[in-house]
């Protein structure tokens, strides 16, 4: 058994090789056939094969385009900035396709790493969801610590987010469909 440092370690480096093969199976394999259809429509001489090429270029500029925000918004979500946890929370469901309810007070300044850390235990309910029955959280702030409980089926990378928790000085319990956390308040 290995200590949550290592784990953590581990982790990280397979978040790296995750979005590596996404850069190169998605927004690569975009940009590769890009270049292609603009070196052949460098060739065409016929106008009406020139505006199916140009179409052509503009699908996968917008292919790869959608593709680069969405593995940005993966690594860093501006949306936290931007709206808040409650926005991230419900634009990650919209995202996933999931029914849920997201029922958020509190959370409105938080540190990053506390936001992060209930948005990749949320992830982790929405991917993990084997039913179309609605996905549950609930946040809440209370003697200086964020309270969050997830009602969900529950994905296999449970100790790699309890790890991720509990470095922060937080806890991560699994109740039989439901995980309850808490983190220190961190501004």
């Amino acid at each position: 058994m290995r200590n949550r440092e290592e784990r953590l370690v581990l982790a990280a480096d397979a978040d790296r090789c995750a979005i590596e093969r996404e850069l190169h199976g998605g927004l690569q394999q975009y940009l590769v056939a890009l270049a292609t259809t603009v070196q052949l429509a460098r060739r065409e001489p016929d106008r009406a094969a020139l505006d199916a090429f140009l179409d052509d270029i503009e699908r996968d500029v917008r292919r790869a385009l959608d593709e680069a925000a969405s593995l940005a918004q993966r690594i860093y979500p501006s949306t936290l900035e931007l709206g808040g946890l409650a926005a991230l929370l419900r634009a990650a469901a919209v995202q996933a396709g999931a029914s849920a309810n997201v029922d958020v007070s509190g959370g409105s300044s938080l540190a990053p790493e506390v936001a992060m850390s209930v948005y990749l235990c949320w992830l982790s309910a929405l991917v993990s969801r084997t039913s179309d029955r609605p996905v549950t959280i609930r946040v809440s702030e209370a003697d200086d610590a964020l309270g969050f409980e997830l009602s969900s089926d529950l994905g296999p990378d449970l100790d790699r987010l309890r790890d991720r928790v509990e470095a922060l000085g937080g806890t991560l319990t699994v109740e039989p469909d439901q995980l309850v956390g808490s983190l220190p308040l961190r501004r």
